[in-house]
């Protein structure tokens, strides 16, 4: 059918605010950059309690993973983003009064659960939500809203530098205005069609699908729904590792894995410490954040525009190949202590947010078929947390011994990604989830 039928201003709305999610994330994700020496002075944080207070919320995004396949499955990805807010704000509450470290860190945790459930959930729902020729660029709205969270958060943490010794404090505690604004947008969105397709709530999906594209558009996607469902029934873990789906669950493991284990978030989370070792005060260690923050934004707008031309395989192996390189000039510049090891940190995140950032969860979103789709996500997106959280916890202890030559072991990760995603990955541009599903099981 034609594409001007489609209601694009729907489609981008829904979108967008399903992926206000990432905002929190984006938050949650980088207000520990400007918060840390703050911490370190308030609760006496070594190289250890930095790297479990920082690390911490990947643990709990774990558990967030957990919940969101269950409620997600039962009682539909809108009931399930609503929770992520509600948790997102009460988190930011916690953060910003905690009295004592344990407390500060349980309420860390309690916001990763939020982050995990916003991580899978809104990827996932744009996915289902949106037509196969806009999905990679809808899906990348996520990975945009994460990196507006990110830049927001890094100048208010500027901003903020020097109120006092309970500056922290307000950094986490703004937290509860964008958790307001996910709860409000998450209560306008429709349910995913396909999740009520799969219910028997054939004429709400129905409705859900004219308003994207019309009559048309609408019997043609339930009629493809409807032949790929089958009976619904409930997905054990155990379904998603069968023969059939085997080989995409192994390669959403990969590339869920290696966008973490690359290293770029290790510039992201530790920018004032990466920068304070050669010398640089706490105000340019702040600033740093910032400009971080806006090239990550200028290059995820780019990769928005290229994810559904160029296609995920070319920008993916890109990437990779890019960091590998990359990672070599760093080691170099830091050992000299040279201050210009910015404009290379600051080209890493360029060829991250135009790459690995954004085109891992559109793939992680579109390669699993859809009766085990929200399981397999589970599995991949808890995957990417938990070598999240090997990244983090042992970065301050290995720049502690290694120093910069600690960006040589992201530099080999970097070359092995590149031949994961040459030999494995295939390229999805273009083709119904269905239509991959298919293909998934054929091969």
């Amino acid at each position: 059918m034609s594409r001007s039928a489609f209601n694009h201003t729907y489609i981008l709305g829904i979108s967008f605010c399903s992926a206000l999610g990432g905002y929190l994330f984006g938050f949650d994700f980088a207000v520990i950059a400007g918060a840390l020496p703050f911490l370190q002075k308030q609760f006496g944080l070594n190289d250890y309690w930095a790297g479990l207070t920082t690390a911490i919320l990947a643990l709990g995004a774990i558990v967030g993973c957990l919940v969101a396949g269950s409620v997600s499955d039962n009682y539909g990805r809108r009931k399930g983003l609503l929770v992520a807010a509600a948790i997102f704000g009460l988190s930011s509450l916690g953060m910003a009064l905690a009295p004592v470290r344990a407390v500060f860190i349980i309420a860390r945790f309690t916001a990763g659960a939020g982050v995990g459930m916003a991580s899978m959930l809104s990827p996932m729902y744009i996915a289902e939500i949106a037509p196969a020729h806009l999905r990679g660029r809808m899906v990348s709205i996520n990975q945009l809203t994460i990196v507006i969270g990110i830049l927001i958060t890094n100048v208010v943490n500027y901003l903020l530098r020097n109120t006092g010794v309970d500056a922290w404090r307000w950094m986490f505690g703004l937290g509860v205005v964008p958790s307001a604004l996910f709860f409000a947008g998450a209560w306008w969105l429709p349910e995913s069609p396909r999740w009520l397709a799969g219910v028997g709530r054939h004429d709400v999906a129905r409705a859900t699908l004219e308003r994207i594209g019309g009559l048309a558009y609408a019997d043609g996607c339930l009629a493809n729904i409807s032949r790929h469902a089958g009976n619904r029934q409930r997905v054990r873990y155990a379904d998603v590792f069968h023969k059939a789906v085997l080989p995409a669950v192994l390669v959403g493991i990969g590339l869920a894995v290696f966008q973490q284990l690359c290293g770029i978030n290790v510039v992201f989370n530790y920018t004032t410490l990466i920068f304070r070792s050669i010398g640089v005060a706490q105000d340019g260690q702040l600033m740093q954040t910032i400009f971080i923050g806006a090239v990550n934004l200028v290059f995820t707008l780019l990769a928005m525009l290229l994810v559904d031309k160029l296609g995920r395989k070319p920008l993916m192996l890109a990437g990779a190949g890019g960091l590998a390189l990359l990672y070599l000039v760093v080691v170099r510049m830091l050992a000299a202590g040279s201050t210009h090891v910015s404009w290379y940190l600051l080209s890493a995140i360029a060829v991250y947010a135009l790459s690995l950032a954004p085109v891992t969860w559109v793939l992680i979103s579109e390669i699993f078929p859809g009766k085990v789709r929200s399981a397999a996500t589970t599995v991949a997106v808890v995957s990417l947390w938990l070598a999240y959280f090997i990244l983090i916890f042992t970065f301050p202890i290995l720049y502690a011994r290694l120093k910069d030559n600690t960006f040589y072991i992201y530099s080999g990760i970097c070359v092995l990604g590149t031949l994961f995603i040459a030999l494995k990955v295939k390229e999805t541009r273009g083709k119904t989830l269905e239509e991959l599903g298919d293909a998934i099981i054929a091969h």
